[in-house]
């Protein structure tokens, strides 16, 4: 018998002698229900980003071309007649960030409602993630005025966490759905990486051009009776490792000659990442009885092509382990902390998870930070 399969009851005398006893409470697992994604509409390739933009620099076009993407979808302005880009303000990023953040995350919303096989008045939790612009009130607050949630639905906004903070936002949900047996809870990631641009000649910017896209993504968990995932899979555990003396390897701040906020990676990021993840890895499966090679799922989040690299080498992963991560970067590029929700909606897809198979979901970003979670179908 398992040591989660015993049941203890604890007798109590009441004041005329007699004996009852109390039941423990029931076990509940938070499962994962249902997941949904969108992007903004317009698909560039990398070549159609440089020939859009007028970009000459080889150094600066070798980026682009060496990036292993092969399309993004961005919402970018019209360049002017001569070519350059048109000039925008921060107010201008802001009121783009909100509009796609709604327009993309209200579809994601609803394509994990549609796979969950709920419906928005079915939401009780709505947590909302998001880096690349700044809203008050917050992005629930706006898709639960658009969709008509329950105005008494809770919600929860992270903002500025970064790559990151989608397994952040699922472990504050995770946690809520086993208080709340039976309710549902989603975690909706929305970036519009087309507010968060800055078209100058710098590689420092060059690199962060190349690389991001608009994307959102959706996940609806519920808590239920210990094992009873129903071909879902279970959220197990989660590990987090933040790096402090890399705290600036990953930035937002302001650029004053641009006047506006400009994202900065640190060219050693993904070396850093990859020494680190065997310790957060390691950290995740202890007392568990599993070693890395029981792990039948890796959904590593499509950092950049170098990330995803390291965390290989350190990991000991084959490229079949990591493929959705790279066709997400491929099809999409990076879009943030739904990059890997965007990769297990296309394990779903795949049907290939068995009952009992592990699996590991992994995020990066500011901090330098590394989160983790541990889930079985």
């Amino acid at each position: 018998m398992r040591k989660e399969d015993l049941r203890v009851t604890v007798e109590i005398a009441n004041t005329r002698g007699a004996v009852f006893s109390i039941p423990p409470p029931a076990r509940y697992d938070s499962t994962i229900v249902g997941v949904g994604t969108a992007s903004s509409t317009t698909p560039f390739s990398q070549q159609e980003l440089l020939d859009t933009f007028a970009i000459a620099d080889p150094k600066i076009r070798s980026v682009f071309l060496n990036s292993a993407i092969r399309r993004r979808f961005l919402d970018l302005p019209l360049p002017a007649p001569d070519g350059t880009p048109s000039p925008e303000t921060q107010a201008d990023l802001l009121d783009r960030h909100k509009r796609l953040a709604v327009d993309m995350g209200m579809r994601a919303l609803r394509a994990c409602l549609d796979d969950a096989g709920a419906t928005v008045s079915d939401i009780r939790h709505l947590c909302c993630v998001t880096s690349t612009g700044f809203l008050t009130p917050g992005l629930s607050a706006l898709l639960i005025r658009e969709l008509g949630i329950d105005r008494h639905c809770s919600r929860t906004d992270i903002v500025g966490m970064g790559c990151n903070a989608g397994l952040n936002a699922l472990n504050v949900v995770s946690s809520w759905s086993v208080a709340n047996p039976g309710e549902l809870a989603v975690v909706l990631c929305a970036e519009a990486c087309s507010a968060a641009y800055v078209m100058d000649s710098t590689m420092r910017t060059a690199v962060v051009n190349s690389l991001f896209g608009d994307g959102a993504a959706a996940l609806a968990v519920v808590g239920r009776p210990a094992g009873g995932s129903q071909g879902r899979p279970r959220i197990l555990k989660f590990a987090s490792c933040i790096i402090p003396e890399a705290v600036g390897a990953m930035r937002y701040d302001w650029d004053s000659d641009q006047n506006r906020f400009s994202f900065y990676l640190d060219p050693q990021i993904p070396y850093v990442v990859g020494a680190h993840a065997e310790i957060v890895v390691d950290r995740l499966l202890a007392d568990t009885g599993l070693l890395r090679s029981d792990i039948a799922h890796w959904l590593v989040h499509a950092g950049g092509k170098k990330v995803i690299d390291a965390v290989m080498v350190n990991l000991g992963l084959n490229r079949y382990e990591v493929r959705h991560t790279t066709g997400v970067l491929r099809d999409y590029g990076n879009v943030s902390s739904g990059s890997f929700l965007f990769s297990y909606e296309r394990l779903q897809q795949e049907k290939v998870t068995a009952p009992g198979d592990y699996g590991v979901l992994m995020t990066m970003g500011p901090g330098s930070t590394i989160e983790t979670a541990l889930v079985q179908w």
